[in-house]
């Protein structure tokens, strides 16, 4: 095993895909010669020329379109949105085309093809720079969403993704490419739709997935010193959603509580609480509990944000509340 940052991970995963079939290919904005605005395809332009690493002006609409339709002539391109809040310039492309043309086709074509850049909050970026939309595309049928919280998991997942024939979205997070993890020397692939259970439990699950999940982290630490054991499940795939892991642990714990870093109406979290309800019922002791951002924008103002994001207070006051203390 070897110590290597989040935006190394990812960068590794994408040369190692790159070096393995000619057809993959890199583009966005700043990926070539700035070596990533993340730096997360840093010494790519170099080893794999400007044909395969390249640079877009700020159209997203438009480099969306190009790499969809490259896909029709064999090619499988990475498609890098510096945040995946620009990539609402091109959802159209994504959600019309790329999540759609192996049916419309008739199975005459497939496309595989990665769209991947930071989601959710990163600090004091405002209101349009601090979103997270992974419910919306797992909303898509034919998109695959994909959302990794450490770099062991980043790299074999976007190996996987970059091998699959249907578009994925994978999301990462600006506040983790420094983050560091031991990651194996050799080759190793995650395969999509495997949540991991992260750590093991007996009084209560949460489910989790993404950079808050460290705040569940936290808070089962601060749980275990009271005498509470919390199993802790990181989805990893939002789609495809690895179901059966959480209903069996469910089924072990007998309480739910969903941290995730989105807005509550409509969320991943929502979609797991009625997961749990009809296929768990009458395993469960005490209601499900969903943790979101608050139902608003995210504010600019760092005492506003602290509130407006999940912590591991609220983490802990939900494993209370089910565990009925």
């Amino acid at each position: 095993m070897k110590t290597i940052q989040f935006r190394e991970a990812i960068c590794e995963a994408m040369s190692e895909e790159m070096r393995r079939d000619e057809s993959v290919y890199l583009m966005g904005e700043e990926v070539a010669e700035y070596n990533g605005a993340y730096k997360a395809s840093k010494g790519m332009l170099d080893e794999f020329g400007a044909k395969r690493v390249i640079d877009t002006p700020i159209a997203e609409l438009g480099f969306a379109g190009v790499a969809i339709g490259s896909t029709m002539t064999g090619n499988r391109p990475i498609v890098e949105y510096m945040t995946f809040n620009f990539s609402l310039v091109g959802i159209d492309q994504i959600i019309n085309n790329a999540a759609k043309i192996r049916q419309m086709s008739g199975g005459q074509f497939n496309c595989p093809i990665v769209f991947r850049g930071p989601t959710a909050s990163a600090g004091q970026l405002g209101a349009t720079h601090s979103q997270a939309f992974e419910n919306w595309f797992a909303n898509t049928p034919g998109l695959k969403v994909v959302v990794p919280s450490n770099p062991y998991d980043a790299k074999g997942l976007l190996k996987a993704s970059i091998r699959d024939d249907d578009p994925v979205i994978f999301m990462e997070s600006e506040q983790m490419y420094g983050d560091k993890g031991e990651v194996p020397e050799g080759e190793y692939i995650i395969p999509l739709g495997v949540a991991d259970i992260k750590r093991e439990g007996t009084d209560v699950t949460i489910v989790s997935f993404g950079k808050i999940i460290k705040e569940a982290y936290k808070a089962a630490d601060e749980l275990e010193k009271e005498g509470i054991s919390c199993e802790i499940i990181d989805l990893r795939t939002v789609r495809p959603m690895d179901r059966k892991a959480i209903v069996e642990s469910v089924k072990k714990t007998n309480r739910l509580v969903v941290l995730e870093e989105a807005w509550p109406f409509g969320s991943v979290a929502t979609e797991i609480t009625y997961l749990v309800q009809s296929e768990a019922f009458d395993y469960l002791d005490a209601p499900v509990i969903k943790i979101n951002t608050a139902d608003t924008p995210a504010p600019y103002s760092p005492v506003l944000l602290e509130e407006w994001l999940p912590n591991k207070d609220e983490v802990i006051k939900a494993v209370k509340k089910v565990m009925y203390k």
